[in-house]
């Protein structure tokens, strides 16, 4: 994500300066044959042009709104994510503290290294998902053994790496966990038990949001038609405009290479802005800074449990957050 208020030039002109420099070559050609060699039959009447123009504008406006739509969806998914793990954490703590009225169990009552234990592996499960599924989304299994591996048994963390969906299976052996506390080691009441329960509903619920964002891609005729018709209409520019310019003089017709330029970066420029939006879960500049994102998650979580160590907040690279 891009957290710089102003965008640099450096970046604008990487972004943009293919349509610039087509446009620019385009509109040049147009006027030598228009004016040195004097082939008027090239331009068109500019009305229908204007017309086509503001079609266009409006058509990449309906399918920027939609890609900005899912952008918000996805950022909104990630603040539940980062809510709901610290209930989770807060519930983890606070809930799984000592022996509780279970009739029918049996157990002795719990040591505090049972429940430090118990704790550290219901919240690290939870930071390990976190990043599980930022690694899910993003395609890069690569990175388990740095992002997820440190927060599980090393048995565990070998199994699961394995699955097609990792972080479902991370919530489900929370679930597990929380059937252990409860029936064999009495550390939860039915209430207790019932509302942990409910947050794991929760994450999978933002999971599958996420699923769905990342799985769907935006619609391919609203992307595929918005592009051509930006074209189209950026390669019938030039011809509109170059006689409007001969008719305040002949030597105005060059008049038409820098007006069509601007003209035609700024629709180049909306639909790049759009398509940059559309999936939100690519690693690149305008996308979740799941991993930023995580990294928080991670200190406040740590940080509950009493850790002191714990790692710095990402800082943006280069005006990027990832």
């Amino acid at each position: 994500m891009y957290v710089r208020k102003h965008l640099r030039w450096p970046l604008i002109w990487k972004l943009s300066w293919r349509p610039i420099v087509g446009s620019a070559l385009y509109s040049l050609l147009v006027c030598l044959v228009y004016g040195p060699l004097d082939f008027h039959s090239v331009a068109i009447p500019w009305q229908p042009v204007a017309t086509l123009g503001t079609a266009v504008a409006f058509y990449i406006g309906f399918k920027n709104n939609g890609s900005y739509d899912r952008f918000w969806e996805a950022r909104q998914l990630w603040g539940g994510i980062v809510n709901s793990s610290r209930t989770w954490a807060v519930q983890a703590l606070e809930f799984v503290t000592s022996l509780v009225d279970a009739p029918g169990i049996q157990a002795p009552a719990a040591s505090a290294e049972e429940l430090s234990q118990r704790h550290r592996s219901l919240v690290y499960r939870q930071i390990a998902w976190c990043n599980a599924l930022r690694i899910l989304l993003r395609r890069q299994p690569e990175r388990w053994d740095t992002a997820v591996a440190p927060f599980l048994a090393p048995e565990e963390s070998e199994r699961l790496r394995h699955m097609q969906n990792p972080p479902a299976h991370l919530l489900r052996q929370q679930a597990a966990d929380l059937r252990v506390l409860r029936e064999e080691r009495g550390l939860l009441n039915d209430f207790q038990h019932v509302r942990m329960v409910e947050v794991i509903e929760t994450l999978y619920n933002l999971q599958g949001g996420c699923e769905r964002i990342k799985n769907t891609p935006f619609p391919r005729q609203y992307a595929f038609f918005s592009l051509v018709f930006v074209y189209l209409f950026t390669a019938l520019m030039p011809l509109g405009l170059v006689m409007e310019f001969a008719k305040m003089g002949p030597d105005h017709i060059w008049l038409t290479v820098p007006f069509s330029v601007l003209v035609s970066w700024v629709f180049a420029t909306i639909e790049i802005v759009g398509q940059s939006s559309e999936n939100p879960f690519e690693n690149t500049m305008n996308d979740v800074p799941m991993t930023a994102i995580c990294r928080s998650i991670e200190i406040d979580l740590r940080q509950m449990l009493g850790e002191a160590e714990v790692p710095e907040r990402l800082e943006p690279i280069e005006d990027i957050l990832y």
